[in-house]
């Protein structure tokens, strides 16, 4: 199971990569981990209209759709929804194939930092989801 060390996880399986903007502004960008592409199976169709909006913490922004079932996608950090990843409309298994790479799905200007410290770091992650160190 891959998981990055440099990345920040959330219960529900989403991963954050924060990326400091020379303006000082903080860019996350947001997907699901690894573990998640391979519970969910094939992922089919990814479903975000929230670009543009500011959403909280755990706030829904969007759904994930595989063969069998479909997933609702939680905001890791409260901010703005600033960009979707176009290439998923036409390539939905860039999730299973690549989930920390070209599977990304949103990125979101940071409004509160501080609640990065609220999640997972890739030891805990591990822990969460029974990954032997």
């Amino acid at each position: 199971m891959n998981i990055p060390e440099d990345l920040r996880y959330t219960q529900e399986h989403e991963w954050i990569r924060v990326e400091e903007q020379a303006d000082g502004r903080q860019i996350g960008i947001v997907g699901i981990t690894d573990y998640a592409q391979s519970q969910l199976g094939d992922i089919v169709f990814v479903d975000v209209n929230t670009v543009g909006e500011t959403l909280s913490q755990q706030e829904i922004f969007g759904t994930i759709e595989a063969v069998k079932t479909v997933a609702d996608l939680f905001m890791p950090v409260s901010g703005k929804v600033i960009e979707f990843n176009e290439q998923l409309r036409d390539k939905p298994e860039l999730i299973n194939q690549d989930p920390y790479g070209e599977g990304w799905i949103i990125k979101v200007e940071i409004t509160n930092p501080e609640e990065l410290n609220s999640l997972f770091t890739a030891e805990q992650y591990k822990q969460l989801i029974g990954e032997e160190n």
